[in-house]
């Protein structure tokens, strides 16, 4: 089974992060909770609360508002995605024996940035 949903907007890539961890140190570090706030509060109460089966493979789809960004730039976002799926409490931790694998898309829509997550389980394949 596979579940979905959806974070509005657009997350801070890999280059922001590093332009604020470049700074300084205090700065990189509320980058990362910022973007963590902002994953943690999108993801939806029935979804904490489901039991998933691991190991699963996360498929995301990076909504953006135009192809500016470089796809590993953007992509690199899913660090954020993971750390806040664990400390929700979806998942236990986001290492090998949790998650198998990603699968990226990368879409343009100028009206609705967002980024769309869906978790596929272990009894998916």
């Amino acid at each position: 089974m596979a579940v979905t949903y959806t974070i509005q907007g657009r997350l801070d890539g890999l280059n922001d992060y590093t332009r604020s961890c470049r700074t300084n140190a205090y700065k990189g570090a509320d980058c990362k909770k910022k973007n963590q706030r902002i994953c943690k509060y999108s993801i939806p109460l029935w979804l904490r609360k489901k039991k998933l089966n691991f190991p699963v493979i996360v498929e995301i789809t990076w909504y953006e508002k135009n192809k500016r960004r470089d796809p590993d730039n953007v992509a690199f976002a899913k660090k954020f995605v993971l750390d806040s799926l664990v400390e929700s409490g979806t998942f236990p931790r986001d290492g090998q024996r949790y998650v198998l694998g990603f699968i990226d898309h990368f879409r343009v829509d100028s009206k609705n940035p967002r980024i769309e997550i869906t978790i596929h389980e272990d009894n998916d394949k």
